[in-house]
């Protein structure tokens, strides 16, 4: 088994059991067998990309409920100040692309840039390393975005009315359209995983050979250029969902 991360060997040693066991039913079901956990490695069944990821959301949950405690308007903090930066971009980005209507969506893109941010610059932490740079973590983030797009647009115009909106405004090019949108959605996934996975895997390849170099400026500029690609990519996995829920719910095809 690989050297586990501090982090990974404590879920495991404290949930590992329940996991082993939780895997082990959902496994007895017909076609879920690939989930049983191979013998070698069933006494640690959570591994470091998972780990990290449930690390960075216990972080935004106790930065969440630190900042709900502290909460001033006469005497605001410096993390309220930024977080009130963040919410107010968030705020701008999906008015202007979706409409009136973005403050909905407010939540749901800040939360997924604030936790792509975070799982990206994970690997910066010494004894940490970057989920982000795993594409389980990215596909599934995809994933939850892929759903929530999708969602709105059913809620938006009724499974008919999404069915036709999908289908576009000409019935006999539809036959033609339809298999296009449903590809290019699936596409999606596709487009917002793999960049963030491809990106974030490099940069770590590129910290772990240049951090052990003797000069101290070159791996202090790779560092300097992970933390610019890792926001610059949570900015586009912001952008992307907003630009998807955009054309998800307008009543345009």
């Amino acid at each position: 088994m690989e050297h586990e991360l501090w982090f990974t060997a404590l879920l495991n040693k404290l949930f590992g059991g329940a996991v082993n066991a939780l895997l082990a039913a959902i496994a007895a079901a017909p076609g879920f067998e690939w989930l049983r956990p191979p013998e070698p490695g069933a006494a640690h069944p959570i591994p470091d990309y998972i780990a990290m990821e449930i690390l960075a959301l216990l972080v935004i949950l106790v930065a969440a409920a630190v900042l709900k405690s502290r909460l001033s308007v006469e005497n605001p903090s410096k993390f309220q100040h930024l977080m009130e930066v963040v919410v107010e971009f968030t705020r701008n980005m999906t008015d202007e692309i979706i409409g009136h209507e973005g403050g909905r969506y407010v939540t749901m893109i800040g939360t997924l840039g604030i936790l792509v941010a975070l799982c990206n610059l994970l690997g910066l932490v010494p004894t940490l390393e970057t989920p982000t740079a795993h594409i389980q973590v990215t596909l599934g983030c995809a994933v939850a975005a892929f759903l929530y797009y999708n969602f709105h647009g059913l809620r938006q115009h009724g499974p008919l009315g999404y069915l036709k909106h999908v289908w576009g405004p000409m019935f006999l090019i539809g036959f033609i359209m339809f298999p296009i949108e449903v590809v290019g959605n699936v596409g999606r996934l596709l487009s917002l995983s793999v960049r963030l996975y491809a990106n974030m895997m490099v940069g770590d390849l590129l910290d772990q050979v240049f951090s052990g170099l003797v000069p101290i400026l070159v791996p202090v500029l790779f560092a300097a250029l992970h933390i610019f690609v890792s926001l610059l990519q949570a900015y586009i996995f912001m952008l992307l969902p907003a630009i998807y829920i955009s054309l998800a719910v307008s009543e345009e095809h």
